[in-house]
């Protein structure tokens, strides 16, 4: 076979590889996210004739209360599930040693991340009840009256959330180890050696080599706070009184639930929930190149 040959067979070999998934990629995430943003701009039930209203369902959104306090809650939500990366990477640390009964200590913390957000939904439920639940029952003997944190608009959005990091920091926590088990033991030996230690040893030697870690978990942590549907459905299905909706509950309200069959309504809320998420992981990925780059 001649040069040009093997050369050409050279650089069609990967793509032709890749081909399958991207063709995936391209008809069950690429188009979707096109169709989505073309039926944001219809008037939809689903079955019957679309009728195009342009930029309507945006208009509407605008001066929707319902829009604003599921999107304050996902802010919450962006805020406070970030604290999954520091809580699994010190638990990560902590695994990451040989002692006695380690093997134990990480299937305990592996546990939550194996199990269903559909489980750990309804166990959080138990776990809040009033009058039999153990965070009620302890509330009560601290302070002498229970508080029942789902049936609390004040308290509701946070209950959820703690139900949320239980898993999420394990799925964090095994990303760092996974990283860890890829540090150089060089690096480490020639930083102790100039006496590095502690937190200086962290922040200088280790964190740097576990950026792709670092990157995995923040995005997936982003991901999941911007979803989370399933948490929000099995624990309180958006109330009490709507006040724990966050977006991608509300786009289902409104498109496919009892309350509405607006289909162009609800892809507009999923344009916008997409648009948030593609801000939030592009100034991501535009962070760790320029911190590549000027390495």
């Amino acid at each position: 076979m001649p040069a040009t040959g093997r050369l050409t067979q050279r650089k069609l070999a990967p793509w032709l590889f890749l081909a399958p998934g991207l063709i995936m990629f391209m008809v069950y995430v690429i188009i979707p996210i096109f169709q989505s943003m073309w039926i944001s701009f219809y008037d939809w039930d689903g079955l019957g004739e679309a009728r195009w209203i342009g930029t309507a369902n945006y208009v509407e959104l605008v001066d929707d209360d319902a829009f604003y306090t599921a999107l304050k809650n996902n802010v919450i939500w962006l805020v406070l599930y970030m604290l999954a990366v520091p809580a699994g990477l010190l638990i990560a640390i902590f695994l990451n040693q040989t002692i006695t009964g380690m093997r134990l200590y990480k299937s305990l913390f592996f546990f939550p991340f194996v199990i269903s957000q559909v489980v750990v939904g309804l166990m959080f439920s138990w776990f809040y009840a009033p009058n039999f639940g153990l965070f009620y029952s302890l509330i009560e003997w601290l302070t002498g009256s229970g508080v029942a944190i789902l049936a609390d608009d004040r308290y509701v959005t946070y209950g959820i959330i703690a139900a949320g990091l239980w898993p999420q920091i394990a799925y964090v926590m095994i990303l760092y180890l996974t990283g860890l088990n890829n540090v150089a033991p060089d690096q480490v030996e020639a930083a102790r050696l100039d006496g590095a230690k502690g937190w200086r040893m962290l922040w200088y030697v280790i964190l740097p080599q576990l950026r792709p870690a670092t990157f995995i978990a923040v995005v997936v942590t982003l991901l999941g706070a911007l979803r989370s549907f399933d948490l929000v459905s099995i624990m309180t299905a958006g109330g009490p009184f709507g006040s724990s909706r966050v977006l991608s509950y509300y786009m289902f309200e409104q498109a496919l639930s009892e309350y509405g069959y607006r289909m162009g309504y609800g892809a507009a809320i999923a344009v916008v929930l997409f648009a948030i998420m593609m801000i939030f992981i592009s100034g991501f990925i535009w962070k760790m190149w320029r911190d590549e780059t000027e390495r």
